[in-house]
């Protein structure tokens, strides 16, 4: 397995009821915790409806992570692009890059709240085609083109942009579901990809097929896709047992699940658990489950079959919910970097083999330490001034080791 990428997708879930202020701040202060771990990427999310996902832009959100974090790339998961006038996203995303020393990567979709779209007054029909001519639009004016273009929901007139990205070229990447359209559009444009869809079983089994999409895309408009540009989400909690990350993770994943997938978004086939414990067995243990309530032990093999099972991806993407208590879900990313990281990338490999040598070799270190010994041995003065006596260990040596260094000034001596 090559080495890979670790972000968050933060849409945000927060759970209706809470001061939406206190989340903002608990949500910045978890990119800088990200930021302090080592995590590749963040991404957050544009919703207008719905009451739990409250970011409505998420270039200023991202403007002030970048004040608050050093390394960390910041990606916007996603802009909508049929809600706004592609001059006015391509400016923004420019102005994020310089805020934030040349760490901004452009997210886009089509939206994904029918609700939002309903309250602006746009056709869900028109909605994937907008985002396409969208992204032609803001590439070509983050090129440095001066364009004129008129459709019936936008005009360009000679417009160019007075500033350019900081980056020499920022990084497009669009989302995709479990339909073609968002894997065709990336393939079109020779772009990278978050699949947002692999948080069902139903999406990670299309994964394979998803990835076809965009390679005939490409093939056919003359671009090229890199599986290193392809990002794929995840669901976890992780804690140090299995059954710890049970009992953190159970009411509040059946808390979101219910209230928010169930009866807020009345998503197409889903069915509100019946209790704590079928929330847990349906989603991380059941057949067809498709995220990781246990160990970091859990997750690595989970990353590792949805890896083969792919093809093969860049980043892995957490997505960022509130099944568990806020200080249990900083843990449980404190624990993907500690151990989840490391193992997936071959960090302590060499420590492991460095060790292990260590261990199978220690009769030839041992006869290392013989030979020293036999050399000060070889010194009376030296012997007496150790005060060595008889060890056990270089026994069969008949060597010694001393008893006592002294203290002090006779012991530097």
């Amino acid at each position: 397995m090559a080495r890979l990428g670790f972000g968050a997708f933060l849409a945000p879930h927060h759970p209706v009821g809470e001061n939406p202020t206190l989340q903002f701040r608990r949500d910045l202060k978890f990119v800088e915790h990200l930021d302090e771990l080592g995590y590749d990427e963040f991404w957050c999310g544009e919703h207008h409806s719905s009451g739990w996902e409250m970011i409505a832009s998420p270039e200023m959100f991202l403007a002030a992570a970048g004040e608050r974090t050093k390394r960390i790339k910041l990606g916007t998961g996603v802009i909508s692009l049929p809600y706004h006038h592609p001059y006015n996203v391509a400016q923004r995303m420019v102005q994020l890059d310089h805020m934030t020393g040349g760490r901004a990567i452009f997210g886009s979709g089509p939206g994904a709240l029918p609700s939002d779209a309903y309250t602006l007054g746009i056709d869900p029909m028109t909605q994937r085609d907008r985002q396409d001519e969208a992204i032609g639009v803001i590439r070509r004016l983050m090129r440095g083109e001066r364009i004129t273009h008129k459709t019936d929901w936008y005009t360009l007139q000679d417009a160019a942009l007075q500033l350019l990205p900081l980056q020499e070229e920022m990084e497009f990447v669009v989302a995709s579901q479990i339909s073609p359209s968002g894997m065709t559009l990336a393939g079109k444009y020779g772009i990278g990809i978050i699949s947002l869809g692999s948080m069902s079983s139903e999406g990670l089994t299309a994964l394979p097929t998803q990835w076809g999409f965009a390679e005939s895309a490409a093939k056919k408009a003359g671009t090229t896709v890199s599986r290193k540009q392809w990002r794929v989400l995840l669901n976890w909690h992780i804690a140090e047992t299995r059954e710890k990350a049970i009992e953190e993770a159970r009411h509040g994943l059946m808390h979101w699940h219910n209230r928010y997938i169930v009866a807020t978004l009345q998503r197409p086939g889903a069915v509100a658990f019946k209790s704590p414990d079928d929330a847990i067995e349906q989603t991380a243990f059941g057949p067809g489950s498709a995220a990781v309530i246990g160990t970091p032990d859990d997750l690595v093999a989970m990353i590792r079959k949805v890896y083969d099972q792919s093809g093969g991806f860049g980043t892995v993407v957490g997505f960022v919910h509130d099944w568990a208590n806020p200080e249990n879900t900083f843990k449980s990313w404190d624990l993907v970097a500690r151990y989840v990281i490391p193992e997936i990338n071959g960090y302590v490999a060499k420590l492991r083999e460095s060790e292990h040598h260590l261990q199978v070799n220690r009769a030839v270190f041992d006869r290392a330490g013989q030979a020293i010994m036999a050399k000060i041995m070889e010194n009376k003065d030296a012997a007496e001034a150790l005060k060595v006596t008889a060890s056990p260990r270089f026994a069969a040596a008949g060597a010694q080791v001393p008893k006592e260094l002294g203290k002090g000034k006779q012991a530097a001596e």
